[in-house]
């Protein structure tokens, strides 16, 4: 499977690259996040595995190539995630305003850029499920004709549960501290289909399971920003990315809980919500190439600064 996800990524490069009539000679390097399949920050001995060979990249594509960013931070003592809030600070950071990144993938994850601040003021975590959940219990209610909720269309006809996000809301990791990071062992399949038992149980609609869980996500955010952002320095404008920010009922959601803040989709700053996430690996292979550190401690907890990744020549 590591190497079939290499090739898969590799003619995935070829296809961009000939669609917009790009030579290869033109791309000098590949930053590859690859695909996460364990992430286990809290054990005796942390480990993370993200698979997609990169020598398998580098070979078919002809262009160096590097990966598996997420180990040299975690054998620091971090926890290997949040990688994002290096690049997030290159990219947004204001003189003035307070920024939240907000990206809503699988996981939702967010950093935090206080006004005017430095590396070591930048904070981020994954905050809890983000669509991980909401495609699992789509998938199950439709029997897999539908993956996700497209637009939030569903969770926009249903009413979300209250005391059952209320229960749910008392899982373990909502009550740590940053620096945390989750992941499908977390809020995958298996909790997704307790979940879903459990609205069923209260003999919710689909539609309302689906607007439970959708708020589930929304309210997990809120939490964090609650939490963990001071009430004296806000967020004054939350940029949103991921496959998230084509959900409008989240959108709407996330504007209506987050009083005070502007959240908007990313694109209004010029960046893709859909490459964001590609933009911010293509700045951390750019760094690693030159020697530079690309992890945040404030953001991971790692006991240093690190260069992160793996270099493999085509």
């Amino acid at each position: 499977m590591n190497f079939y996800i290499g090739y898969l990524f590799a003619e995935a490069v070829k296809h961009i690259l000939q669609k917009n009539g790009i030579p290869t000679s033109d791309i000098d390097l590949i930053g590859s996040h690859g695909q996460t399949i364990h992430h286990y920050p809290f054990l005796i001995i942390p480990c993370t595995l993200q698979i997609g060979e990169p020598a398998v990249i580098a070979h078919e594509t002809g262009i160096p190539t590097i990966a598996d960013f997420r180990v040299a931070d975690m054998a620091a003592g971090g926890q290997g995630a949040p990688l994002v809030a290096y690049p997030d600070y290159l990219l947004f950071h204001d003189s003035v305003k307070t920024m939240g990144l907000l990206n809503i993938g699988g996981i939702a994850n967010i950093t935090v850029l206080p006004a005017n601040g430095s590396f070591d003021s930048v904070s981020a975590a994954d905050t809890g499920p983000g669509n991980m959940c909401i495609d699992a219990v789509v998938s199950e209610i439709t029997d897999g004709r539908e993956r996700y909720d497209q637009a939030g269309q569903r969770a926009a006809q249903g009413t979300p549960h209250q005391p059952l996000i209320d229960e749910w809301l008392n899982h373990p990791f909502f009550q740590l501290t940053p620096p945390k990071t989750t992941g499908r062992e977390m809020f995958g399949h298996t909790l997704a289909m307790e979940c879903l038992a459990a609205c069923r149980k209260h003999s919710l609609s689909d539609n309302d399971s689906i607007a439970t869980l959708t708020e589930l996500t929304v309210q997990t955010i809120a939490l964090y920003i609650s939490q963990f952002v001071p009430e004296k320095n806000p967020i004054d404008t939350l940029y949103v990315s991921g496959g998230g920010v084509h959900n409008q009922t989240v959108m709407q959601r996330l504007n209506e809980a987050l009083v005070g803040t502007a959240v908007e989709p990313v694109d209004n700053s010029g960046i893709s919500a859909d490459a964001k996430e590609a933009i911010a690996f293509a700045i951390l292979a750019n760094e690693s190439l030159h020697g530079q550190a690309g992890n945040l401690p404030s953001a991971t907890g790692a006991s240093m600064r690190k260069i992160l990744g793996k270099f493999v020549c085509p």
